[in-house]
């Protein structure tokens, strides 16, 4: 109403000028026309003042417009702030051997298949070993024969009766020909392949007929009871990270299969390709559904504060100058935002660490930050919630 009243005085003295320009008015008459106008003009603005005033002192309480923006707080205080990195690793089993001969054969049988569970010291392969069992056939012979020869010559020599080199040299026979029959015993067990470990033949390589040559692969033996998640971390996180830290382990392919652990073992040098070090956790794995080169994540601790500032990461905002958030400060019992600039540190699941403008005591704007400025006026909301649960859905 108050604008439509000086639009017509406006317009009203524009026109008065315009006829005062058609009656060839002098400049000096012109002029008194426009000061009695802008008189009139502030005359007009007292009078619709004063009915302002009297319809806001006459208009109940409950039905006058609030402008203030309504707003939720929080009040800072320090809080623990921990952040985390996540790494990706890889698993693998801690027991598995390839497992390969110890001499040259031809397989005559292989006594298991994939996917068999074997325990430690079965029988996997024999190696054909009819030239090892007749050759020491023909050293039984001998040592038979020997063994005869030596009982004589001892019981000749106890009498004093024969050389003392003939008793030593069936001696030294006998015992050379034992000698070589253990050898040939040995060689013979060498021709049984075992398993070196208990657990699961994962594949077979060679067929029956086959050479078997020792250092080449026969059978890969896995057991899935103890595995290692390893992987490689950054350089710079070598003071952050040791050995017994807390770890929390998930997996891609089990999305519900989480593992707290501790680290098991850091690496003590520094790869010079890319700048990282080893990082080894064990856990069990009794059911054996993780297998070898899945892929983990490891959740790492590398930084927490005791005595932080802590704020949600959404209400933080930015300009050219930086990054800023409102608070509320008091003036006379009103509450007014205050825009205040910020240095913010690290983040971590929706909450980011300040590092300087914030201080204990500090109230900032939770609900509300985005509809507030500089210098605006507010109101704590009625029905006010738990900062906690505030914050919360906020973060959310």
């Amino acid at each position: 109403m108050k604008n439509l009243y000086l639009v017509i005085i406006i317009v009203t003295s524009i026109g008065l000028l315009m006829n005062c320009g058609s009656t060839e008015k002098t400049i000096n008459e012109l002029k008194k026309e426009i000061a009695s106008k802008k008189g009139q003009i502030n005359s007009i603005k007292k009078e619709i003042k004063t009915i302002e005033d009297k319809i806001d002192k006459e208009t109940p309480k409950d039905e006058k417009k609030d402008n203030r923006v309504l707003i939720n707080t929080k009040t800072l205080k320090y809080e623990n702030f921990v952040h985390y990195i996540n790494q990706n690793g890889s698993i693998e089993a801690v027991n598995s051997a390839f497992v390969s001969a110890e001499l040259n054969g031809q397989i005559k049988k292989i006594f298991v298949k994939e996917g068999d569970f074997v325990k430690k010291g079965k029988l996997l392969i024999k190696l054909n070993s009819s030239v090892i069992e007749g050759s020491i056939k023909e050293l039984k012979t001998s040592l038979r024969l020997s063994k005869i020869i030596y009982k004589k010559r001892k019981g000749l020599w106890d009498k004093k009766i024969g050389s003392e080199i003939q008793y030593l040299e069936s001696k030294t026979n006998m015992d050379s020909l034992r000698n070589k029959l253990d050898t040939l015993n040995s060689q013979l067990e060498m021709t049984k392949i075992k398993a070196p470990i208990s657990g699961i033949i994962e594949t077979i390589l060679p067929k029956v007929g086959e050479l078997a040559s020792p250092g080449i692969q026969l059978i890969q033996l896995i057991n899935l009871d103890k595995i290692y998640v390893n992987t490689d971390v950054s350089e710079k996180y070598l003071p952050a990270l040791k050995k017994g830290d807390w770890v929390e382990l998930s997996f891609p392919s089990y999305p519900n299969l989480k593992r707290i652990t501790q680290v098991y073992l850091t690496g003590n040098s520094i790869n010079v390709k890319n700048r990282t070090f080893k990082i080894k956790v064990l856990i069990d794995n009794p059911d054996g559904k993780l297998k070898p080169n899945n892929l983990a994540i490891i959740k790492l601790k590398d930084f927490i504060e005791e005595r932080a500032i802590v704020i949600p990461s959404i209400i933080v905002k930015r300009d050219s100058r930086g990054d800023y958030v409102y608070i509320v400060k008091k003036n006379k019992g009103r509450k007014f935002a205050r825009k205040k600039y910020i240095k913010i540190g690290l983040s971590e699941i929706g909450k980011t660490m300040v590092l300087e403008g914030l201080k204990k005591g500090d109230t900032v704007i939770l609900q509300g930050y985005n509809m507030v400025k500089d210098g605006i006026e507010v109101k704590l909301q009625k029905i006010v919630k738990q900062e906690k649960r505030i914050e919360q859905k906020i973060v959310d």
